[in-house]
């Protein structure tokens, strides 16, 4: 196959176009910079996700493309002016490809393009899959508009999948990247009452799901994904703190968090009870079904 992969630096892409490259298939890389050689053995080609600005020719004939770029949610304070860098690198940076993709003269088969399971705000203890409505926060909003974006992309016979990520179980980077040095260093205490349930899955599921999707024609919209097992934050606390044999006592309150991160806090401390059912009913089975099983996979 030929796939072509906007944020292939990110934790996701960068795994993703690993796996890709090792089972002998073509990457191109999408670099906002002059592209480079690599010794990887993929190919990099120039866009301005910014400017709206895609070369068709880059896309045509590719089997697929996999749109994961967009500022990352957790990497800065919730200015008002982030908030906007956050909204418009996921929505003109789709819009491109969904462009992009329209004026190829054989276009792509499949557009995987990147959202989140905060299109769903707050569901408390209620166990949402695919079907349920959208939330009313922030984020929410981000994901309604990112996803419609790609919506572009159906006009020229492409399918079209929106993938809702959960949060990422991996040592590398994400969240969790950033939870499991702390936890190391004996800081890994439940956040705020530590009830709120996290949705999440491991990195090489999620590897596994993107490629699945790709090659799964009757698959389109959207699409969580997470394992079938969120675990509340008391749970997760406790599981990391086991693995890494270090002490889970001291909780952060919520106004901690709020006083430090912001607004962004209000995403950490919110409820969200999501599932994959359109994953489950197109035959995708997890390595790592449990919070404890990605987190083997994540620091052994």
């Amino acid at each position: 196959m030929h796939v072509v992969i906007s944020g292939s630096t990110g934790l996701i892409g960068g795994a993703l176009a690993a796996s890709l490259l090792a089972d002998g298939h073509r990457v191109t890389r999408l670099v906002r910079r002059e592209p480079q050689a690599r010794a990887d053995g993929s190919v990099e080609a120039r866009w301005d996700p910014r400017a709206g600005a895609v070369d068709p020719a880059v896309l045509d004939g590719a089997d697929a493309v996999v749109g994961l770029a967009g500022a990352g949610v957790g990497d800065r304070r919730w200015t008002a002016a982030y908030k906007r860098e956050i909204r418009e690198s996921r929505v003109r940076g789709t819009g491109a490809l969904a462009a992009a993709i329209g004026g190829c003269e054989k276009p792509p088969a499949v557009f995987v393009s990147g959202s989140a399971v905060g299109y769903y705000g707050e569901t408390g203890q209620t166990v949402v899959d695919e079907s349920a409505a959208r939330g009313h926060d922030f984020l929410a909003g981000v994901c309604r508009d990112w996803e419609d974006a790609a919506e572009g992309a159906r006009a020229a016979g492409t399918r079209v999948v929106t993938t809702r990520f959960g949060i990422v179980v991996s040592a590398g980077g994400g969240a969790m990247g950033r939870l499991l040095p702390l936890a190391r260093a004996g800081l890994g205490g439940r956040l705020g009452s530590g009830r709120q349930y996290w949705s999440y899955i491991s990195l090489p599921d999620v590897v596994r799901a993107l490629r699945h999707l790709i090659d799964t024609d009757s698959v389109g919209g959207p699409v969580n994904m997470t394992t079938p097992h969120p675990a509340t934050n008391r749970d997760v606390t406790a599981a990391i703190g086991k693995a890494l044999h270090r002490p889970t006592l001291l909780p952060v309150p919520g106004f901690a968090l709020r006083l430090v991160l912001g607004e962004f806090a209000d995403g950490i401390l919110m409820s969200q009870r999501v599932v994959p059912g359109r994953l489950l009913e197109s035959g995708f089975t997890f390595e790592h079904p449990t919070f404890e099983a990605a987190l083997s996979s994540a620091v052994r």
